[in-house]
């Protein structure tokens, strides 16, 4: 092929470090606006980008110019750092360690865009320790439970 040619929906899962509480409704739409338009300096389109005030999930299409592990790094690193610079209430945010990373069928996006566009009123429901889990093993993968949650 004389072009390289990707589509790849991903959908990426992480929490603030110990899943402390630090992405209240004040700050929840600037956020999402600020790692969308990071995303999409990477090349990357933000499909849908939702979450509570302990986690987020970003639903992209990934560019064939980064890596999946680069775009979670960068997408941490500057939203880290930009949340530091909003006050007091943020000056110990921190995003955890580790993350999840799972492939959407093109069928299946409009489903995800609204599970992850209802978060809020979907954990009113469930634990996110129990929709995490619950993810992983709809896609068959292997964790160690003790990893989890940092």
């Amino acid at each position: 092929m004389s072009q390289s040619l990707v589509k790849n929906y991903i959908h990426i899962v992480f929490s603030t470090k110990h899943r402390e509480d630090f992405i209240d409704e004040k700050i929840e739409n600037e956020l999402f606006s600020y790692i969308t338009a990071l995303c999409k300096n990477l090349e990357i389109n933000v499909l849908q980008i939702g979450g509570t005030d302990n986690y987020i999930h970003i639903l992209c299409s990934l560019s064939k110019k980064i890596a999946l592990m680069k775009l979670v790094q960068e997408i941490k690193a500057h939203s880290s750092k930009w949340m530091k610079t909003k006050g007091k209430a943020y000056e110990n945010f921190f995003w955890q360690d580790g993350y999840g990373a799972f492939s959407v069928t093109e069928e299946n996006v409009f489903y995800i865009k609204n599970y992850i566009k209802n978060q809020r009123q979907h954990h009113q429901q469930i634990h996110y320790k129990d929709e995490l889990i619950g993810i992983l093993k709809k896609h068959k993968m292997k964790y160690d439970e003790k990893y989890l949650w940092d």
